[in-house]
């Protein structure tokens, strides 16, 4: 039987972007993939708001926990690094130890839902709304793979 491939995404700060990727694809794929998530400068905790957005699509994300780059740098095999914010982009180290092809680098440049502002409703809306796009993104991603 073959090994679960192993898919990084990494954010800043895996509170959000990155915890959604990770609950999104395990939900669509987790029989072919293995997802991991996380964060350059981790958060304490995975915010409410991308809890809350995930459970309205039957996915719970809630044991879900941000871990540090340290976690996985150098220790862990993956098969794919998606880098889903900006920032993260800009400091990840091009060549990641444990990549195991450097071409399955891939730039996901997703907004940041934690910075909207705004009412609450409206700052849900914006979680929505990254959350639809990561989905979208992910289901073209697993089709091709």
């Amino acid at each position: 039987m073959d090994k679960k491939q192993k898919i990084l995404f990494l954010c800043t700060g895996n509170s959000a972007r990155s915890q959604m990727a990770e609950g999104l694809l395990r939900d669509m794929a987790g029989d072919r993939f293995e997802p991991l998530s996380a964060g350059m400068e981790a958060k304490d905790r995975v915010h409410t708001m991308a809890v809350q957005v995930m459970r309205e699509i039957d996915i719970d994300i809630s044991n879900q926990h941000p871990k540090g780059l340290e976690e996985y740098l150098g220790k862990t095999f993956i098969q794919y690094l998606i880098v889903v914010c900006n920032k993260a982009n800009e400091t990840c180290p091009r060549i990641w130890p444990g990549l195991m092809n450097p071409e399955n680098r891939f730039y996901w440049p997703f907004e940041d839902p934690a910075s909207a502002n705004g009412t609450e409703e409206e700052q849900l809306t914006y979680f929505r709304k990254v959350r639809d796009e990561i989905k979208e993104k992910l289901e073209a991603w697993v089709k091709e793979h």
